[in-house]
């Protein structure tokens, strides 16, 4: 059935890129971002660096390849090798994202990037900063959305036990930060 289920998932996920506006990060197949620009709508944040992040700043949005990722990690038993791929697959892809900003005809303009998600162990080690989610209405359509992906990755899980554990948080990175972490000549 699970089988089925990422089946369905993958011969559907090109008409969500589609509608998401996303895009790829290069042509490079290795990149696990897809990624848009975005107008930032929550309340200020000053990152640790003293970036300052405001309402309507322009950031750089990255949506992890869910489906691709759980394709990749199916057949993995342990939740610490599927943690790990992960990590890697975040942490060699993070170059690509820098540069595609270092890049962009609207560099200038670029804060810095800012996902969602409910992975955070290691992000810290990665460079990002974790910032919760305040609106609880946000909060809980976020847990619901990763819903399918937690029942898709947690085998033997509950619907209870994954809304229990999920903690949905934003992630943010300077621009600035990203440069430094991640620029490769």
């Amino acid at each position: 059935m699970r089988n089925q289920i990422l089946s369905i998932w993958k011969m559907c996920d090109p008409i969500y890129y589609f509608c998401s506006r996303l895009t790829y990060v290069t042509t490079n197949e290795d990149n696990i971002f897809r990624i848009r620009l975005t107008k930032y709508k929550g309340r200020n944040i000053t990152l640790s660096d003293g970036t300052q992040i405001l309402k309507n700043d322009t950031l750089v949005k990255i949506h992890l390849h869910n489906i691709r990722l759980l394709m990749e990690v199916k057949d993995i038993k342990s939740e610490l090798k599927k943690a790990k791929m992960i990590y890697r697959s975040v942490q060699n892809s993070l170059p690509g994202v820098e540069s595609y900003i270092r890049n962009h005809h609207r560099n200038s303009d670029i804060k810095g990037i800012i996902g969602i998600t409910s992975l955070s162990k290691g992000t810290e080690r990665l460079g990002f900063e974790i910032i919760d989610i305040m609106n609880p209405f946000y909060k809980w359509f976020k847990k619901l959305s990763f819903l399918p992906i937690g029942l898709l990755s947690n085998r033997g899980m509950s619907v209870n036990q994954i809304l229990k554990y999920e903690r949905p948080i934003y992630l943010f990175m300077s621009k600035e930060k990203l440069t430094h972490n991640y620029w490769r000549n």
